[in-house]
């Protein structure tokens, strides 16, 4: 047997008193009616019209509605009592005043006690008719169906029309007889519900307010936040600001950072599924939650006029909307506040995502900051990559890593760069790499440029003006087979971003003016991405400038021309290769931040490289004497791990552990490839 549960009471303590104060003016009007009515005790009243009502409607108008003092009393009292709160804020943020508020309950009562329904019925002259129309409204707040300030109440530019508290039906009907509804949203409201607007969903996401992150926000952030607090204005008291972001994502972030620093909760839009006619109800949503609202990317101006109309008047909602396109003020009469944000890395943001999910970052394993500081994400992707980290943790049954971290975060990177680039994950680390001190330590140098570039160049203000991006350019030059390109996958697996190697074959093209849109599309997809973009073999692209002697040179110049103000204006990581430093214009040079130039290696390294590429699980005999094969053949890097590559094949193939005939043998097919003689030694 099922055992019945206890229902609540109707309504809520703070409507328990206005619903019954709404009935006995109710039942003094089903009185009044009543009395002169000679067709009240028909039991099909309601259905037809009685010649008797007729005549008696002729005679001439009813008496005018007027107050009544004892209620006036009785809802005086009610506003005095505490347990009113959630009328109190309805009224404060949507700037009601008193007889808006009892408008509003006469129309909401049938949605929230279906008793009204008949008695509205019966006072409509229609029993099909069981919604509070303007003319019973009216009535039954005793105000005068003539006058022009009563009516204005239902007006399209009311408080309570005009910021969407009441539906006014039935345009075609004369003006008193049209039905009023109150939004489910707004009796939801009342009764204390906290659901999203249904028509909201989809498009609409709530993020609760953050805790204020344990680090050093952004100046723009900070300031906007000041703006949101009340703790400063503009000159034209807008809440409306417009950010334009220099990487997708930045303007979110900011916006996001802001709200939380000011104690906002958040309306998350995509603009993508949001059609203009819910605006209107977002922004109320926003004045019931006490919520900002963030909407980006904003594809045109179409939004912005929306926004702007629907949050004008009231308590202004903050709404920040971000894009990647100049703001044009065509695209509003209401001119919002213009701020242009730039990416950097948000370590509170992922301390505080972490915390979410119980992980405390000051006992982690490693430095929190170092492992996220190149990754400029906004809230949303940062929750997504620790979510996804903590995931394979949970699948290797380990401690939360750094490793974890970068994997989790690479997976928010979009896709679109592969159909011009080569994408490589890192599979090697510093361990891997046989370099002097001198190179290890300008590689090192590399990564703490790119770690560090947010409080050095946006904070310190070190590359200010002449519209000169944040990001972190390098050449590489040496030999082929010295360690450039695994020097590259180095870099990115020690700040912890995929490597995304240009293919020369979907950059260069024969057409003039190809070339340069080929690579436009890279620099713009790399600026959106958290990730090291490589050059292999630059000089194909970043060649000098030559003396003009015909069209073609013209041509070739102006592609050079092109890379040169591109990349002062990248905001991403970028390595160039080139086996000849010679053939890369000096003006290139100037921008580049570091140039490592990659030795040849001396046998004390060929040695090193030797043992690397022999180690453990390579099975190898007794015999091999990797120290003669340092010295006795002169080969690079690359070409070592060829020989050994060779070297491996021949023990696989006979069955046994590689010795040192295949090692001979490994070294000898390079020297041959190379078209070199072979060492004349004992060997």
């Amino acid at each position: 047997m099922i055992e019945p549960q206890t229902v609540p009471p109707l309504g809520t303590d703070h409507l328990a008193g206005r619903l019954e104060l709404l009935r006995e003016r109710v039942r003094l009007l089903v009185v009044d009616r009543s009395s002169d009515d000679p067709t009240a005790a028909d039991p099909f009243r309601g259905l037809y019209l009685a010649p008797e009502t007729a005549s008696r409607l002729a005679a001439g108008p009813p008496p005018a509605s007027v107050r009544d003092p004892e209620h006036d009393r009785a809802v005086h009292a009610l506003d005095l009592a505490a347990d009113d709160a959630v009328l109190y804020r309805l009224a404060e943020v949507f700037e009601l005043d008193v007889l808006d508020l009892e408008i509003l309950l006469t129309a909401a009562a049938p949605d929230i006690d279906r008793s009204f329904e008949p008695l509205y019925g019966y006072l409509n002259d229609d029993v099909s008719r069981r919604r509070a129309t303007i003319g019973l409204t009216l009535d039954l707040c005793g105000l005068p169906a003539g006058s022009a300030a009563a009516r204005s109440r239902f007006a399209a530019a009311s408080p309570l029309v005009g910021r969407g508290l009441l539906v006014v039906e039935e345009d075609d009907r004369p003006f008193l007889g049209r039905s009023l509804r109150v939004p489910d949203r707004i009796v939801d409201h009342l009764l204390g519900g906290d659901s999203l607007d249904p028509d909201l969903l989809g498009a609409v996401s709530l993020e609760p307010p953050s805790p204020r992150i344990n680090a050093e926000p952004d100046r723009e952030a900070l300031n906007l936040a000041r703006l949101l607090a009340g703790e400063a204005s503009t000159a034209s008291g807008t809440s409306l600001v417009y950010l334009r972001e220099t990487r997708p994502g930045a303007g979110m972030a900011a916006a996001c950072q802001a709200l939380a620093l000011a104690g906002y909760p958040t309306l998350r839009v995509d603009p993508a599924r949001l059609e203009a006619s819910l605006v209107p109800a977002l922004v109320r949503e926003a004045r019931l939650r006490g919520a900002g609202i963030v909407v980006g990317p904003v594809p045109d101006g179409s939004l912005v006029r929306s926004f702007a109309t629907a949050s004008a008047g009231a308590r202004p909602v903050p709404v920040l909307l971000s894009g990647n396109r100049p703001y044009d003020p065509a695209w509003s009469d209401v001119q919002p506040l213009v701020l242009e944000v730039s990416a950097r890395s948000a370590t509170g943001v992922w301390r505080t995502e972490l915390a979410r999910l119980g992980v405390d970052a000051d006992t982690l394993g490693f430095d929190l900051a170092a492992a996220t500081a190149t990754f400029r994400f906004d809230a949303p992707q940062i929750r997504r990559a620790v979510r996804a980290a903590l995931d394979h943790a949970a699948l290797e049954d380990v401690p939360l890593a750094a490793a974890h971290l970068h994997r989790g975060a690479r997976l928010q990177n979009a896709t679109g760069l592969q159909k011009h680039a080569r994408r490589i994950s890192p599979a090697v680390g510093w361990d891997d790499l046989v370099l002097p001190d001198e190179q290890r330590e300008q590689l090192a140098e590399l990564v703490g440029r790119a770690r560090h570039r947010d409080r050095v160049l946006g904070e310190w203000r070190l590359r200010s003006g002449g519209g000169r991006g944040r990001g972190v350019v390098a050449m590489f030059a040496g030999e082929s087979g010295t360690g450039k390109t695994m020097s590259s996958e180095v870099v990115a697996a020690e700040l912890g971003l995929d490597l995304y190697v240009v293919e020369l074959s979907a950059v260069v093209d024969k057409y003039v003016g190809e070339t340069e849109k080929n690579l436009e599309r890279i620099f713009t997809e790399a600026d959106r991405l958290d990730a090291v973009l490589l050059f292999d073999e630059a000089d194909a692209v970043f060649g000098k400038r030559s003396e003009v002697k015909d069209s073609h040179d013209r041509y070739a110049n102006l592609e050079s021309a092109y890379l040169l103000q591109r990349l002062e204006s990248f905001d991403g990581i970028a390595i160039l290769t080139t086996n000849l430093r010679a053939n890369i214009d000096d003006a290139f040079t100037r921008r580049l931040d570091l140039v490592v130039d990659f030795p040849f290696p001396d046998p004390r390294q060929r040695r090193a490289l030797w043992e690397h590429a022999l180690a453990p699980p390579v099975p190898c005999g007794d015999d091999i004497d990797l120290a003669r094969c340092a010295a006795e053949f002169e080969l690079s890097g690359g070409a070592i791990r060829s020989a050994a590559t060779t070297a491996a094949y021949l023990a696989a193939g006979a069955g046994r552990p590689v010795a040192m005939a295949d090692v001979l043998a490994g070294a000898r097919r390079e020297y041959r490839k190379m078209g070199r003689l072979l060492p004349g030694t004992e060997f």
